[in-house]
């Protein structure tokens, strides 16, 4: 049996374990079968606690349904964050965890029911993202999917991002054109994918295509490159909600484009999964449903 707690920030649920209690169980394969909602427990990713850093700073990895593994996540972190604090691990005063993505600042606030997350700096470098082609900022490129010609920006908050700000944004749209753009041969790294409708200068509307992940209510980084660009190109204010159908971030773009971020989370179950779900999966996936 293996422990496990679920937690869920605007609608995005992700399940937390503590890699010294999966030892060995956590290839790709098993990831799959864990997160799939009909053959696993099911969730967005999966948030797995790692031994401290080597400054003592909480460590984080984080893992995308598809096995892959993502550098950094907003309302991930907003989740561990809680969860170290539902351990008792962390109190009111700011901490560290460190991230492939880079180190963050977390602060639990509402006795456990939000966290601010500084997230860190948006770069817009196409080296740093990476975006392919050479050394520039990447602002109101094109792109063509499928005969359209879109307009897009690229950033990077430790994981890459392709903003496209339109005059109407829907779900319909980022499910088709997400998993194209996400895998466009212009971004190495692959991209999440932000489909943006500017409401006025303090209030941004977004649906998402996230990478490895698929279409989903929120994310944190991905509010964080929407709003940078968004502020980059003179849209929005420094200080600015972002609004998703999971529900709203509160963001604040600071010099050099630092960005840290505001949102509930709450706790959702917590218990084990029996070791005979995982067992004998080398080479196996979850039977796909059929279409």
């Amino acid at each position: 049996m293996r422990p496990w707690a679920k937690y869920q920030a605007l609608g995005n649920d992700y399940l937390v374990v503590e890699e010294s209690e999966w030892s060995g169980l956590l290839d790709p394969t098993a990831i799959r079968r864990l997160l799939d909602r009909h053959f696993g427990i099911g969730a967005d990713g999966l948030l797995v606690r790692t031994r401290n850093d080597a400054s003592d700073r909480f460590a984080l990895r984080i893992l995308n349904p598809d096995g892959s593994e993502a550098e950094k996540s907003g309302n991930g972190l907003r989740i561990f964050a809680r969860y170290l604090w539902d351990l008792g691990a962390v109190a009111e005063a700011p901490f560290e965890v460190s991230t492939p993505g880079g180190v963050v600042t977390c602060r639990v606030l509402e006795a456990g029911g939000a966290v601010e997350v500084a997230m860190g700096r948006v770069s817009f470098d196409s080296r740093e993202i990476p975006v392919a082609g050479p050394p520039r900022e990447v602002l109101r490129e094109k792109l063509e999917v499928d005969g359209q010609v879109l307009e897009f920006s690229a950033a990077t908050v430790g994981n890459p991002h392709c903003v496209l700000i339109g005059d109407s944004v829907s779900e319909a749209e980022a499910r088709r054109l997400g998993p194209r753009i996400e895998c466009d041969p212009r971004f190495p790294n692959r991209s999440n994918v932000q489909f943006v409708r500017v409401i006025d200068r303090e209030n941004l509307e977004l649906q998402i295509w996230e990478r490895g992940a698929g279409y989903t209510l929120a994310s944190g980084t991905s509010c964080c490159a929407a709003a940078a660009v968004a502020r980059r190109l003179g849209l929005c204010e420094a200080s600015v909600t972002a609004r998703m159908p999971g529900g709203s971030l509160h963001l604040e773009i600071g010099p050099g484009f630092e960005m840290s971020l505001t949102g509930p989370v709450g706790k959702v179950a917590e218990g084990s999964i029996r070791d005979e779900v995982l067992a004998g999966l080398a080479g196996d996936d979850p039977p796909r449903r059929a279409e």
